[in-house]
């Protein structure tokens, strides 16, 4: 066609389009939508991805380095940038430190990186940032205290102050937004930090831009940090990894270049140079890459990003295969409802190409306008909603990035859609006879065998392809994308065959839906369409339904209770906000909360030759041996060398004794050796066995594994806390393994549903081993289980006191298919009721004819309403059905895919893999099938016109 007739065309499509305003706004929504997220999609990732400057502000501020003492001791390798991944090449026992990681391991890190800069270098600490209890309106409230002087400039851009003036004496702190909402504080308000005395005041609101829901505090150096750790009672950092970090302003013209940084490597600091990361080395001379590879390790997560990628890239294509199946039952109705002029310009001297350009030219300008409907709402919301889209993604945008080759990229992706939807109406608009559509007669045409059988081996080729693919892993995304489309347009070709099949069910139906499922079959042309459309929305709610139903219930199976059902728990934290003092008001605060607790047992944690729960002194650990024997090999912390890592996963893959050893491993909040008495037995393991407790009675250790069980009697290990010349042995490189000595005790194996210890002691057997026993909390398990509300306040009431203590009620594992079924049947009600619309639209302009003939014989106009409903009910029945099938394609490729993509883990410690289970949502399948018909005849006897208008006669 030539240009001109190609404007002629687009200008009658423009022509339609405005004539049938309510046809064309809904095709335009569909085609709009998709753009405006995927529009939207590209516009907030480019406008978080930041530009080079940006990031580099982000992470050094006004500063020309960030210098990090990693290890002290050792040679470190790192990435260009030093702000991501990092490698350490720990020294066999026999080996000599270098002269440059000797210096490191003798000298302290602050000044060493003194020495190492220019001079006339600035160094300004960073961190360490220390955990504390800070007092709100309602009580206390956890928080990150960290130090900064956020009067120097040098802090801007990765600490602002976006309110009030930034703190100028000791008794001033700044605090992030987040930590003045969840306190109920403002600026001006003043708050104590446990611990210290007096009050501090607020002066300033803060924010990190790359964190924006950090809880934290900020002083004045010097002023928060080292009182907080003296008042929690901690020692000195001295480890090989506590060595300090600092952002430096270098002198003017000097600079940290990547010779430089390297050297740095050698004396264990990493070093974020602004102008290494403005210009980065190449990868050839980047020692960390070879270090990596040398080692077999990979970069990255690939396989669990390829598994996001694949179902994503699923989740779209067949998104976008939808709507063309839903808009193109709108061009047909478009397409029958200008069939007389069409055939005027047939009649007129116009070929088939000319009508078949008058519908495309529909697709062009619906797709068109849709596209860039979609793209400026995109990019208007952005803009407008930028604050609530940082604050969700909880990191500031660097700009708004509006990239034109995406967005148009984006914008034809419409214009395509739009095309392809009316690829079909235009074809078969352009087969029609001249006479017929002059004289509005249609004739009955058989479906094409060859179109069926092709169909028929798309369907079992591309279920093939999707299944096949996913299980062996080849070329997942394709596989799975392609043979899911492959699949759903082959049931698209099959459709008008396999509604003339429907058709011999007539014969057993009342004369209303007897008439209605006859029409549709005499009417193929217009029925596969819209049975395609219904096809293609109840598809995608099934295979969405089938793959969550399927992923909850791995997750369930997967699932283990730390307690007995519907235990109640209340324990003190780990670390310095643990204070056993505080327990005896937590239990009365849970009990006051909670009513009918029943029988409390106290659970105690050991230690030994120190304190590890509250963390103010080195301290040894406690833990059970398995017997030698029964040990996996390449976990054995007694085997004399480093394993290879292919000998490592082969072993884990293939010896037994490391799956055992694996499946041993559910841990506690009162760690793995918890202490208590019969009370803590049933409350905290639920173990009631008469045997079991006389045994314990005695004096013996219960245990949950037989893995540890050996002629009667369990091995307890006890590991010395490391002394001062075993830390600086560490820091140069020397042998790393602590004294222990193994004690046996006596042991009774018991069973338990929630096995989350390896063994259970008594308060007197835990002293005789000399073990440090630690109050840690307390278990109860009432007949009933509490109600959430009870729930709300015992743990506001657990809050109040302190924020070191944690309440939890074991309500098993805890579905959220509920609500999300509900949403699916809602969203593929929605969409398909939209679909059976369009085809009620789309009968109608073929039907009025029929409906004249029943008001000429009489019929009323409940008669033609009730057959309009049953007609749209048989095609929402049969477009129900189909799509089932078709929606269960990809949903279980999808659980296939990622169980062959998991199996990759499980060499991992932890990482053993069973089959992934495929469950179907029967009660949502269900409704889906029986509702939607239901609103579908519902929906078009409430839209069918009592009364008809004129009808043109026919010839």
């Amino acid at each position: 066609m030539k240009l001109t007739a190609w404007r002629a065309t687009l200008r009658i499509a423009r022509r339609d389009v405005l004539r049938a305003k309510g046809r064309s706004a809904l095709v335009l929504a569909m085609i709009a939508l998709p753009v405006l997220g995927v529009a939207g999609a590209d516009v907030v990732y480019r406008s978080a991805e930041l530009e080079p400057q940006e990031r580099i502000t982000r992470y050094l501020g006004g500063a020309d380095a960030l210098v990090n003492s990693y290890t002290r001791g050792m040679t470190v390798f790192q990435e260009a940038s030093g702000t991501e991944r990092t490698s350490v090449r720990y020294r066999p026992d026999n080996a000599q430190p270098t002269a440059a990681e000797r210096r490191s391991a003798e000298t302290e890190p602050e000044q060493l990186a003194r020495e190492l800069l220019p001079a006339g270098s600035v160094l300004l600490p960073v961190g360490p940032s220390q955990r504390a209890a800070a007092t709100t309106v309602a009580g206390q409230l956890g928080v990150e205290v960290t130090e900064a002087d956020l009067t120097d400039p040098v802090w801007h851009g990765t600490l602002n102050v976006v309110e009030g003036t930034a703190p100028g004496n000791p008794r001033q702190i700044a605090a992030t937004r987040k930590f003045l909402d969840d306190s109920g504080l403002r600026l001006g308000s003043t708050t104590t930090l446990r611990g210290l005395p007096g009050d501090l005041t607020i002066t300033a609101v803060v924010e990190h831009p790359n964190d924006l829901r950090s809880t934290e505090l900020i002083g004045r150096p010097g002023t928060l940090i080292e009182p907080l750790r003296q008042a929690a009672g901690q020692p000195q950092t001295t480890g090989r990894f506590d060595g300090g970090r600092w952002l430096v302003k270098l002198p003017a013209g000097a600079t940290l270049d990547w010779p430089k940084v390297m050297e740095f490597n050698t004396y264990g600091f990493t070093v974020s140079s602004r102008s290494v990361m403005l210009d980065p080395p190449d990868r050839s001379q980047v020692p960390y890459y070879r270090e990596v590879e040398r080692d077999g390790y990979s970069q990255g997560g690939g396989r669990i990003d390829e598994v996001a990628l694949v179902v994503v890239g699923t989740v779209v294509g067949m998104a976008l295969l939808e709507i063309v199946l839903l808009a193109g039952p709108a061009f047909a109705v478009g397409a029958r409802r200008s069939r007389r002029q069409l055939g005027l310009l047939a009649a007129g001297g116009g070929d088939r190409s000319h009508v078949r350009a008058v519908v495309l030219g529909g697709g062009v300008v619906l797709g068109l306008a849709g596209a860039v409907t979609g793209v400026v709402l995109a990019s208007g919301m952005v803009a407008a909603l930028r604050p609530w889209a940082e604050e969700a993604a909880g990191r500031r945008f660097g700009h708004l990035d509006l990239q034109p080759v995406d967005l148009l990229a984006i914008a034809s992706l419409g214009l395509i859609t739009g095309l392809l939807a009316a690829v079909v109406p235009a074809v078969q608009a352009s087969r029609t006879d001249v006479v017929e559509a002059l004289t509005g007669r249609g004739s009955v045409k058989p479906p094409s065998r060859l179109i069926a059988l092709l169909g028929l081996l798309m369907v079992a080729g591309g279920a093939l392809l999707a299944m096949a693919g996913a299980a062996l892993n080849i070329a997942s995304s394709l596989s799975v994308l392609g043979g899911s489309v492959i699949a759903e347009v082959g049931m698209v070709l099959l459709t008008p065959t396999l509604v003339g099949l429907f058709g011999r069910l007539g014969r057993w139906l009342p004369l209303g839906p007897r008439l209605a499922l006859r029409d549709s079959v005499r009417h193929r042309g217009r029925t596969a369409p819209a049975v395609a459309a219904v096809m293609a929305a109840v598809a995608g709610a099934v295979a969405v339904g089938v793959y969550t139903t399927s992923e909850d219930a791995d997750m369930r199976r997967q699932y283990t209770a730390s307690l007995p059902a519907g235990a109640v728990q209340v324990n003190t934290a780990w670390g310095p906000t643990a204070d056993p003092a505080q327990l005896p008001a937590l239990r009365a605060a849970v009990e006051q909360a909670m009513p009918d607790l029943g029988p409390r047992a106290d659970i105690a944690t050991v230690s030994y030759q120190g304190d590890c729960r509250t963390g103010k002194s080195v301290c040894g650990s406690v833990e059970v041996s398995i017997p030698p024997e029964r040990r996996c090999p390449v976990m054995d912390q007694d085997r004399p060398e480093p394993t290879d890592p292919g000998v490592y996963e082969r072993t884990m893959r293939e010896d037994p004794r490391c799956t055992a050893e694996r499946m041993s491993s559910s841990i506690s909040s009162f760690n793995s050796l918890p202490v208590g008495d019969l009370k803590g037995l049933h409350n905290l393991l639920g173990v009631r066995d008469q045997a079991v407790e006389a045994a314990f009675a005695q004096g013996k250790a219960v245990v949950f594994d037989p893995i540890y069980l050996k002629d009667g009697r369990i091995t307890v290990r006890l590991t010395e806390p490391p002394h001062e010349n075993e830390m600086k042995a560490a820091m140069v490189g020397g042998p790393q393994k602590r004294a222990f000595h193994e004690v046996g005790v006596e042991a009774v194996l018991a069973h338990s549903d929630s096995p989350n210890a390896e063994a259970y002691l008594g308060p007197d057997t835990a002293r005789k081993l000399g073990l440090t026993v630690t109050d840690g909390g307390s278990v109860w398990l009432p007949e009933r289980l509490p109600s959430s509300a009870a729930e709300q306040r015992a743990t506001a009431a657990v809050t109040k006191l302190t924020d070191g203590a944690d309440l939890k009620v074991e309500r098993g594992y805890r579905s959220q298919q509920d609500l999300m079924t509900i949403g699916l049947i809602g969203f593929s009600a929605l969409v398909a009721l939209g679909a059976a619309g369009i085809a009620t639209g789309l009968a109608a302009a073929d039907s009025q004819h029929d409906l004249a003939t029943l008001a000429a014989v009489g019929a009323s106009g409940g008669i033609r309403r009730r057959l309009s409903g049953f007609q749209c009910g048989t095609i929402a029945g049969m477009g129900v059905l189909l799509g089932t099938v078709c929606g269960i394609v990809p949903a279980v490729a999808l659980r296939k895919f990622e169980h062959a993509a998991t199996m990759g883990y499980a060499s991992v410690p932890g990482g053993e893999v069973a089959e992934a289970p495929i469950v179907f949502p029967w009660l949502q399948m269900g409704l889906t099938m029986v509702v939607l018909p239901l609103l579908a005849v519902l929906l078009a006897m409430g839209l069918t016109r009592s009364k008809l208008g004129l009808v043109r006669r026919q010839a």
